[in-house]
C-alpha cells in the first residue's frame, strides 16, 4: 500500500477477477436483448397487429418501443464501460441512476399499453 505522500506503484493496474468482468459482460448483453426484444416489439405492433386500438396508438406505442430500445442499447453500452472502469481502478460500482430511470419508462409504457387495451380505445 502506498499513502498520500508515498509515490503511486508504477506497473500496470491490477487486473479485475475474470469473474467479475465476464459477469459485467453477461449483463451488457442482457442489455442487448432487452434493446432487441424492444425493438421487435415496436415493430410488431405497428406492422403486425392492425386491429390494436387506433392507427395513431400504434405508431405512438411503437415508436415510444423503438425509442426505449436505442436507449437500451447506449445504456447499456454506457453502463458496461462504466463498470469495466470501475473494476480496473478497484473504485466503486457506480450508480444506478440510468437503470432507475429505465425502469420507470418501461412501466410507463406499460401502463400506457394496458390503459389501451381495457380501455378499448379504437
Amino acid at each position: 500500500m502506498w499513502s498520500v505522500t508515498d509515490e503511486p506503484p508504477v506497473g500496470p493496474p491490477a487486473r479485475p477477477d475474470e469473474r467479475f468482468t465476464l459477469a459485467s459482460e453477461r449483463t451488457f448483453l442482457a442489455w442487448m436483448r432487452t434493446s432487441l426484444g424492444l425493438l421487435a416489439g415496436g415493430i410488431a405492433i405497428v406492422h403486425l397487429v392492425p386491429d390494436f386500438s387506433t392507427g395513431w396508438v400504434r405508431t405512438t406505442l411503437g415508436l415510444v418501443l423503438i425509442g426505449m430500445a436505442a436507449s437500451a442499447a447506449v445504456v447499456g453500452l454506457r453502463r458496461w464501460l462504466q463498470v469495466r472502469r470501475a473494476l480496473e481502478a478497484g473504485a466503486p460500482m457506480p450508480y444506478a441512476k440510468d437503470l432507475w430511470m429505465f425502469a420507470v419508462g418501461i412501466g410507463a409504457v406499460a401502463v400506457m399499453a394496458g390503459i389501451v387495451t381495457v380501455l378499448g380505445i379504437h
